[in-house]
């Protein structure tokens, strides 16, 4: 029987409670702002903790909105793969993705702010959908699911689409969410070789039943 996990001390707990609450108010306010131009005090007492308690945690503010755009996309990007891990298929796990993201706008809203706000680095980002969606490009186009030359440009003009139905949708919350972010997916799949039928099926697949429509 495995021994059980040592308990970490309360300091140790406490510690990380204060990161997290720095983090997650770094989150709210580039989402409100878009922008990083606060001071450390706004985010402190966005976070509830005393002025002093952040640099014992972060160097600067570049170095914690650096964290914050980057847990913000690996955290939908972990719920992805959650969501879509027993899907074989790498053009309906790129496709479910896009139709996920793009829904963000109803079901996260903080999150696809954070994405539009962060278009740069959604793209260019080591963590997050960026690698990911560029694997499931290349796996269909190996496996003769997609037609592109260059996946890397794929992934750009995918990502693209995805950042101008997110805009799109927040400037007009009077739009169907779902059949606006259907219908983005089924363009770009087009764009990346697939026939009218075939991205039309793809797209009529129901999403993960945790996923509300």
């Amino acid at each position: 029987m495995d021994a059980p996990a040592p308990r970490t001390s309360r300091p140790a707990r406490q510690k990380a409670r204060t990161r997290g609450a720095l983090i997650e108010a770094a989150k709210t306010l580039f989402a409100a702002e878009g922008n990083t131009d606060v001071s450390i005090q706004e985010i402190t007492d966005a976070a509830d903790v005393g002025f002093g308690s952040f640099y014992n945690h972060f160097s600067s503010k570049a170095e914690l909105f650096d964290v914050a755009i980057e847990a913000t996309f690996e955290e939908h990007a972990a719920r992805l793969d959650e969501l879509l891990k027993d899907e074989a298929d790498p053009a309906v796990v790129f496709a479910m993705s896009l139709r996920l993201s793009g829904r963000l706008v109803a079901t996260d809203p903080r999150m696809a702010q954070v994405m539009m706000n962060a278009t740069g680095r959604l793209l260019n980002s080591k963590a997050g959908m960026a690698p990911r969606a560029l694997r499931d490009i290349r796996n269909a186009a190996a496996a003769g699911r997609f037609e592109v030359s260059d996946p890397q440009v794929a992934l750009a003009c995918a990502a693209g689409a995805l950042v101008g139905v997110l805009h799109l949708l927040a400037a007009s919350p009077e739009l169907d969410v779902a059949r606006v972010t259907d219908t983005m997916t089924y363009n770009v799949l087009r764009m990346f070789g697939m026939t009218g039928s075939e991205a039309a099926a793809i797209v009529a697949l129901p999403l993960p039943a945790s996923v509300s429509e």
